[in-house]
């Protein structure tokens, strides 16, 4: 069994389990207040070109986006996000357990625009309801699309013009740094964003994501806010040490690009086959709609998650390829997939 589930099934790319087991025996101070962390965070700050921000370092994305959302808002004050969002979708409400309710719009294609976002703002008028302040979007989306520049930069201007805050969830934010056609860069998120994440557990990090606060709002009493939910991790070198390796040289970047180049060989042979794609990606996440006898064939030997029906003898498949998947798992993938039927 192969499994294209997901981008985190693998352990760590070999220099960071190598950095690990270095300093396996070294003594530092604990709570992410290390050296690790103090030369990672400077690390982290020179690429953004952001002197003044703070970074903290957690064990998950859950952990980072209910911390920050939290940190951001006042009790009444509520999260804007795609209907795919992940802090709707896949957190079993977190958000909503900090005391903010996250408020919803459908998009075609996982993103948030100004007017999708001025639509949920419209619809809360008065304090008998709560009142939105943040945007919440991820680069790349649940659906595998990503902002352009562009993009960001119309999204923050709209949340200047109605004071909202723009959090950027980076969960997979090197996929969306070498997807193909993306313009992002870590300086233009910084210049868009009042906070976003470096996600490393999809990157070739055994585990953690970097949190990165630019707007001060959320700044003060942050490291509260971790400790009472949890999430300050004692031994926090570990998180210092991986974000160190995969960001003083280009491993970040060279991991999410193959992840992508993957996922780029999978989509030609899929097209050539005459499959369609319920959604245009072109990062490391595919939705191809495949024939439902062919996917429970499928199943005997490959993992991968099976989504919504497009009619009663399709559906649509999830495909995850990672930083270490082989080039063959890929193309053997393919090849065990007959043509597409005229249904697809």
């Amino acid at each position: 069994m192969y499994s294209f589930r997901n981008d985190y099934s693998e352990g760590a790319h070999p220099s960071i389990l190598r950095a690990l087991g270095e300093s396996n025996l070294e003594q530092t101070c604990g709570y992410g207040l290390d050296p690790c962390c103090r030369e990672a965070a400077g690390i982290i700050r020179e690429k953004c070109g952001v002197k003044d921000a703070d970074v903290h370092f957690v064990v998950g994305g859950t952990q980072a986006n209910l911390l920050v959302i939290q940190a951001f808002l006042r009790p009444f004050e509520a999260v804007i996000a795609a209907e795919t969002g992940h802090v709707n979708v896949h957190e079993t409400g977190a958000i909503e357990a900090t005391g903010h309710k996250v408020c919803t719009v459908p998009t075609p294609d996982g993103k948030l625009t100004p007017a999708l976002i001025e639509r949920v703002i419209a619809g809360h008028s008065s304090e008998h309801m709560v009142a939105p302040r943040l945007v919440y979007v991820s680069e790349t989306t649940e659906l595998g699309t990503f902002y352009t520049v562009r993009e960001l930069r119309e999204i923050r201007s709209c949340c200047d013009a109605h004071q909202l805050y723009l959090y950027v969830d980076g969960a997979r934010l090197g996929s969306a740094l070498t997807t193909p056609g993306s313009d992002l860069t870590f300086p233009a998120l910084a210049a868009a964003a009042d906070a976003f994440t470096i996600g490393g557990t999809k990157n070739g990090a055994l585990f953690g994501e970097a949190i990165v606060l630019v707007s001060d709002a959320a700044k003060p009493n942050f490291r509260w806010y971790i400790k009472q939910r949890g999430a300050m991790l004692a031994k926090g070198r570990l998180l210092g040490i991986q974000f160190r390796e995969l960001l003083r040289g280009d491993l970040y970047l060279e991991l999410a690009r193959h992840a992508n180049e993957m996922a780029a060989i999978a989509r030609e042979r899929l097209t050539a086959k005459g499959y369609r794609f319920a959604v245009d990606s072109r990062s490391n996440q595919l939705f191809p709609i495949v024939q439902d006898d062919v996917i429970r064939a499928l199943c005997r030997q490959y993992e991968f998650d099976v989504n919504e029906k497009t009619d009663p003898l399709h559906s649509v498949i999830r495909l995850v390829t990672s930083w270490a998947t082989p080039e063959e798992a890929v193309r053997a993938f393919v090849r065990d997939l007959p043509a597409a039927d005229s249904g697809c």
